[in-house]
Parts: C-alpha cells; structure tokens; sequence
C-alpha cells in the first residue's frame, strides 16, 4: 500500500492511497466464494454452482462490496501509518476504480489540532467567599411565600399589586388588531406585562368598570407592525384580588415535604439548600473565570467538523426544549455556531488538560458530589445506590469532577485573590461567557 500525505491548510489533510490489484482480486474472490456456498440457481445444487456462473453473475456487486471495505480498511491503516488524528469521516474521491488495475484513491480530512495548554500563570480569577446570614433565611422565607401567593376578591379600588381579571379590546385607527383582544385575563398590576401605561390606568378601578386608555407600543415592541403606532383599549374590570401570603406554619412547610421540625426545622432545611446553592454559584463562577482564561491563552484553530457536529447536538436540544414542528435541520446553523465553536474548543483544551497531567476521576470527589446531589431528595441513600447502579449516569458525574479537577489544576497556578461578598452577590447569575 502506496500513502502520500498532502497538508492543505493547519488542519486539512489530503490523503492518496494505492491498493494493490492482488489484495483487491484476493477480497473480490473471498466474496465470491461466499456467494458460492449460498447461492441458488436454477439447475444446480446449492454449493454446487460453478465459479464461472458464480462471477458471470455476482462480480460486480462483489467487487464494489471489496474496494468499499477496501478503503474503509485501507483508510484507517493509512492514518495509523501516517500517525495522523482524523477529526470526523473523511470525503473520498477515487482516481482509478478498473478491474485489473491498482485501486488509487484521495481522502480529504480534517485533524485534531497539536498543542500544548499553557498561561495558567496569566489567568486571573476573583473567588467570591461569602456565608448564609439569618437574614438571608429570612429574605428567602419571604420569596417563598410569594410564591405561594393566593389572590382573595375584595370589593375595593384596585392597587398595585392587584390581581385582575379583565376583558379587553384593542383598537388602532377604529379597527380591533390581532392580539389585542382578551377575555377573562388574569393581570397582577405592577408586573409589567403589559404595555407602558395599561397596567398604570387600571389603577383605582373597581370590579364592574369600564375603562379605555389611549396608549402608544413602544418604537422598540416585538411586533414591528404595532412598534411606534397608537391604540385604544377598552377594559372591562371583572373582578379585583388582594394578594394573601400564606402563613409560616405546618401546612405551608408540607408543600416542601417539611412535615416535622416546625419552623426551626423548615428554617435549618431551607438553610441547607441555600448553602448547597452557594457553594454551586461560586464553583460555576470560578470555574467560568478558568475557562475564559483557558480561551484566551490558548486560541486554537478548530476542525470544521467537530462544530459541525456540535451545531447539530445544539439544534437537537433547541428542539426538545422549545418544542414545536420544527426540524432541527430547519433552525440557521449561524444561531449556534459560536456557542459550538466555544464548547468544541474548551473539550479540546480540557482533555488537553487532563492528558498532560495525567488526570484521572478522584472517586472519593465522585462520591462526595453524588452524595451531595442526593442530600436534595428524601430518601438520599436510594439516589445514591442507583447512581451506581447505572454506568451512565456514573460516568457523567465522573466527567463532572475530572472537569473540576482540571480547574483545581489551573488555579494552583493562576492570580487568585479571595473576594467576601453577600449571600446575594454571590448566588447572582454570572454574565453569559465570552465566544472563544
């Protein structure tokens, strides 16, 4: 076997291949033989066909059978010889395919890109420290009773805060508009939901008015046939509901499977998820902070293939979660490829990572992270034992700490400074991450 290597651009290989015409006669007779044994013709008895009649008949799906086993086989031995890392299947184009004659054939593919990870000493990281106050317990008690809010019908003069429920006909230049009609609506005065002004001129009616407010959609509204223009709402009040915040007692503290421990216990459990949430949000933040840096000390030039790929993966997801019937091929590959370029090159950098310093999952980290995302559920031991009754789904978590690992790597190396902030700053989204 003939193998020239062709290096088209960084990444881009352009392979030729020649097979010799005796190993393909060799792979074309195996298969003819084959056929021998099985094949049934009228006047012979099987196994008994002669190879004449055999190759007159079958040759030629048998040698297309070989020289396409041929080059998968060849391909692969070619980039071992070759010591190359294709990065996705190659395109190959023959340039000679007649009996008789050496197979030739010309693989175009990508590789996975050589380097070495480096500036971890550059790489500046602000680790937030921060605890849960009472006060924090308190705030958070105050969110879940929100949550939990119940409206009661009242017969006063509504105010913010208000539910509503409403009827609605929207109006511009005296003809109804679609969208902007409604019947028994439910609105909270003061949540935004509606355009500048509505909510604000539903102040002080009561249940039975009718109201009609002159309002204007903003130059900047999602629906560009109504952004800028003017409209007439008529809005009938149906009925006015005061927010009620359900007592801190032992039916409340049921609806989060508290049934014993009485406000100190609901108290110390929601302390606990409040702690767990901390200590994820400075991770995720460290770990954000790492990875950018990661990026910008080491920019490499990715196989086209492998975003790809990933563009594909994130159509898929688009879909599943959005929903719809849509196609994930329908969605513009242009509304993912960043998000793909970015994932596709951290893999690399981080199994880059993991291979210089030969990093392997710490199973005591595996356990303990397990454990911890089990401390969530009611009975903990149970989601811990089927974690580990599910390969899958172990090794999902083991990837989790070898990329946590690999963070623990850079940060002995990088500018940490420690940052105390409150419970509140640091449970705060962080920005979106920059594209690589």
């Amino acid at each position: 076997m003939q193998v020239s290597v062709e290096n088209t651009s960084a990444l881009e290989r352009r392979m030729t291949v020649g097979v010799p015409a005796a190993r393909i006669e060799t792979e074309v007779d195996k298969r003819l033989q084959q056929t021998a044994r099985r094949a049934k013709i009228p006047g012979f008895r099987p196994g008994k066909v002669p190879m004449s009649v055999i190759r007159q008949r079958y040759e030629g799906a048998a040698r297309q059978e070989a020289l396409s086993d041929l080059i998968q086989e060849t391909f692969y031995e070619a980039v071992v010889e070759q010591k190359l890392n294709p990065a996705g299947a190659p395109s190959v184009e023959p340039k000679t395919f007649e009996k008789g004659k050496d197979l030739e054939y010309v693989a175009t593919f990508e590789v996975f890109p050589e380097f070495q990870v480096a500036g971890f000493e550059g790489i500046a990281v602000e680790r937030l420290q921060a605890d849960v106050q009472d006060s924090d317990v308190d705030n958070m008690l105050e969110i879940l009773r929100k949550q939990n809010t119940r409206f009661e019908k009242v017969e006063r003069e509504a105010q913010d805060g208000d539910q509503l429920n409403i009827d609605f006909v929207g109006k511009i230049d005296g003809e109804a508009f679609a969208g902007g009609s409604a019947k028994g609506t439910a609105l909270v005065l003061g949540s935004g939901r509606m355009i500048p002004g509505f909510e604000e001129g539903l102040v002080g009616a009561k249940a039975g008015e009718e109201r009609v407010l002159s309002l204007t959609f903003p130059a900047d509204y999602q629906n560009l046939d109504l952004a800028g223009k003017s409209a007439e709402f008529t809005v009938t009040v149906n009925s006015v509901s005061e927010a009620k915040l359900p007592e801190l007692n032992d039916e409340f503290f049921a609806l989060f499977g508290i049934k014993e421990g009485g406000l100190e216990g609901f108290r110390a459990e929601v302390g606990k998820n409040m702690e767990r949430e901390l200590r994820q949000a400075i991770k995720s933040k460290v770990k954000n902070q790492v990875m950018d840096g990661l990026l910008a000390a080491n920019p490499i030039e990715v196989p086209k293939a492998l975003i790809g790929n990933e563009v594909n993966r994130l159509r898929v997801q688009a879909v599943q979660q959005f929903g719809g019937n849509i196609k994930p091929d329908q969605l513009p590959a242009e509304l993912f490829e960043e998000q793909a370029r970015r994932r596709v090159v951290l893999g690399l950098i981080v199994a880059e990572v993991v291979k210089q310093f030969e990093l392997k999952p710490d199973e005591a980290r595996v356990r303990e992270l397990i454990q911890e995302m089990a401390s969530a559920y009611q009975e903990p031991e149970q989601v811990v034992a089927w974690y580990y009754k599910n390969d899958q789904q172990l090794n999902e978590v083991r990837s989790v700490v070898l990329e946590e690992q690999v963070v623990d790597t850079v940060l002995q190396k990088a500018q940490v400074t420690d940052k105390q902030v409150s419970y509140e700053e640091a449970v705060k989204p962080a920005e979106a991450p920059k594209a690589a």
